[in-house]
């Protein structure tokens, strides 16, 4: 008699990890970003710095149409840095307004999100009231009140009636308030103080550009356990020991995310003085503007990601990520 054969070995099924199925989801959903960049804004890109060194004639074209590129080198970043000294004036100065904003903004966030997210009578309310700034300031409403005369006069350091007879501007109201005498007692520098009196003649823009960071907040404070919470509660810790030594280290990672997101809005908006100057620049087709605009813009996307860096790379150092074993 011949020998039984042996069973077949099952083949075994290959086991993919919670992890790597999160990340092959994560990839489906980045997808048609990462389509839609290579497709569309990839080409834009390249042509964009292609024109940065080259100079551009309209109409020499086989048909009369079209343009052609003639090779300038690094002549047009030349002219952006060392002809144009408004430039560079104007690059040094928003740069040094936007990061004296950048933490008031991300600081003022944290501090809203805080607090609305107490438990308290209309919190869902309050925090539709923070974001409304957020709405209003996207689209063709913000097309309407830039427009409107109420927007220019009010939102835009226009003149506030005090009922005395006589007008004052935000910056006025704040000499009343005596803000400058309060901090010369405290024996306060003099750059703090007008940092601080910055701000508060600001603080319309710091609201308006706190909704998207105060929702990260938000989502990244309920998360916390409320157990964690109660433990220190147990333990006899104070509300200010279990900010500092609980509620910041768990969303000390949404602090860098907010940093990086606002670095990189607040130096891409539109109606930063960098970049209307570029704009502005655009527009003197005479002149060579559009090449000079162009190397002018790749200049401050340069600066605008070794600020970024610099920013992550700081932050991390500090960021406290719970493992999850």
């Amino acid at each position: 008699m011949t020998a039984a054969k042996a069973p077949a070995k099952a083949k075994r099924r290959k086991v993919i990890s919670l992890d790597k199925k999160k990340a092959r989801a994560g990839w489906m959903f980045i997808l048609p970003f990462i389509l839609g960049f290579i497709i569309v804004y990839l080409p834009i890109v390249v042509d964009s710095l292609t024109f940065s060194f080259t100079d551009i004639k309209i109409g020499g074209g086989s048909k009369g149409g079209g343009y052609t590129l003639k090779w300038a080198g690094l002549e047009h970043y030349r002219e952006a840095l060392f002809d144009d000294t408004s430039f560079v004036q104007t690059l040094t100065t928003g740069i040094k307004e936007l990061v004296f904003d950048i933490p008031a903004i991300v600081v003022f966030s944290l501090f809203v999100a805080v607090l609305l997210n107490k438990k308290m009578l209309g919190r869902a309310a309050f925090r539709a009231i923070f974001f409304i700034p957020v709405i209003l300031s996207t689209g063709l409403i913000d097309s309407v009140s830039n427009m409107g005369a109420l927007g220019n006069s009010y939102f835009q350091g226009g003149a506030v009636d005090d009922g005395s007879g006589s007008s004052n501007t935000v910056t006025q109201v704040i000499a009343l308030t005596d803000l400058s005498w309060l901090f010369k007692n405290m024996q306060v520098g003099t750059e703090i103080l007008e940092y601080v009196i910055g701000i508060v003649n600001n603080i319309y823009n710091i609201i308006n550009r706190s909704g998207v960071q105060m929702l990260i907040f938000l989502a990244g404070l309920q998360s916390i356990s409320p157990a964690i919470y109660e433990s220190c509660s147990i333990d006899g810790a104070t509300g200010w020991e279990t900010f500092w030594k609980i509620t910041f280290p768990m969303i000390s990672p949404m602090i860098l995310v907010n940093a990086i997101y606002t670095v990189i809005d607040a130096f891409t908006s539109s109606d930063n003085r960098i970049m209307a100057y570029i704009e502005g620049k655009y527009t003197d087709i005479a002149n060579g503007g559009r090449e000079i605009a162009t190397a002018m813009s790749w200049i401050y996307f340069l600066i605008v990601i070794g600020i970024v860096l610099v920013v992550t790379g700081i932050m991390s150092a500090y960021i406290f990520y719970q493992r999850r074993d």
